[in-house]
């Protein structure tokens, strides 16, 4: 399977797309194309890109629920809030906010929502259109500017006190669920699925999305997959599973080490790798843990 499939697959609808839009003046261009065989190629290209989804779709539709088992989500919820929030009570944290002095801002709600990394920005954006008048919908211009940044200009001192009572509302606390699952968990599952991984493998995807951002820059977990695959083969493409989610958790190591050298990696060291090393690749519990120092079981 294609790296990233569903991202990948519009490149060749982009390529020709630019291909067609280059300068006819220019000596090294080749004549343009009649509209009609531009607009036929095109087409063929978007055909491609949409056999290549539906192949993915069909290959996630014939693979064991995992992850996106009911219990099984509840379970990666738990083990995330333990990483983000030190709980495992993961409804307890719809209102949380602070700045975790980490560069990227407030971080705030069920996976760290950062204002310094868009996510938080585009849940707002997205539940705002739905509730324009919620508390939180004045500081979308202050949210706008500060994007990208650790910056709270424009956020303080209001902001905090209104993340907190809009968590209050049942609407905010969907939004916070709908938009983890968009961008995080339905992506990081599907995409373990075509790589052939269980139900340890597809969270540790998602932990790891939730953690390096879903982008493709250094980095973003795009970039730790790509690593990871340079150095062991996924099941898909016929390497040993256990194989594989070891080189990606190297990785994965060195990359948040990379980025803040005293970060603690718990998370990865004495969680994920100890469920691997014990061969739990279905996730089963009861499951016993350390993160950041603290203990943590789930019973059976």
């Amino acid at each position: 399977m294609k790296p990233a499939g569903v991202l990948l697959s519009a490149v060749p609808l982009i390529a020709a797309a630019v291909y067609f839009m280059l300068p006819s003046d220019s000596p090294d261009t080749p004549a343009p194309r009649p509209a009609a065989t531009a607009r036929t190629a095109l087409e063929e290209a978007k055909d491609r890109a949409e056999k290549e989804l539906s192949a993915d779709d069909a290959v996630v539709a014939a693979r064991p629920p995992g992850l996106a088992a009911p219990e099984k989500k509840e379970l990666a919820q738990r083990l995330v809030a333990s990483a983000e929030h030190a709980t495992t009570d993961w409804r307890g944290t719809y209102g949380l906010i602070e700045d975790a002095d980490d560069g990227c801002g407030y971080t705030a709600g069920i996976v760290g929502f950062c204002t310094g990394t868009h996510d938080l920005l585009a849940l707002v954006e997205t539940y705002t259109e739905e509730h324009p008048d919620n508390g939180l919908a004045p500081y979308l211009p202050a949210l706008r500017e500060v994007d990208g940044t650790d910056s709270h200009e424009g956020l303080d001192p209001g902001f905090r006190a209104a993340w907190k009572a809009e968590a209050g509302t049942a609407a905010f606390r969907a939004a916070q669920e709908e938009e983890r699952d968009r961008r995080y968990f339905e992506p990081a599952v599907r995409l373990a699925k075509l790589d052939g991984l269980g139900t340890l493998g597809q969270f540790v995807y998602f932990d790891a999305m939730v953690f390096h951002g879903p982008g493709i820059e250094a980095g973003g977990f795009y970039d730790v997959r790509a690593q990871a695959v340079d150095r062991a083969r996924t099941p898909a493409a016929g390497g040993l599973e256990e194989t594989y989610l070891d080189a990606f958790l190297d990785v994965r190591r060195d990359t948040m080490l990379s980025r803040y050298p005293d970060r603690n990696t718990s998370r990865v060291d004495t969680a994920q790798r100890r469920f691997l090393k014990a061969g739990n690749l279905d996730l089963d519990t009861p499951l016993r843990w350390e993160m950041h120092g603290e203990r943590y079981t789930l019973p059976g």
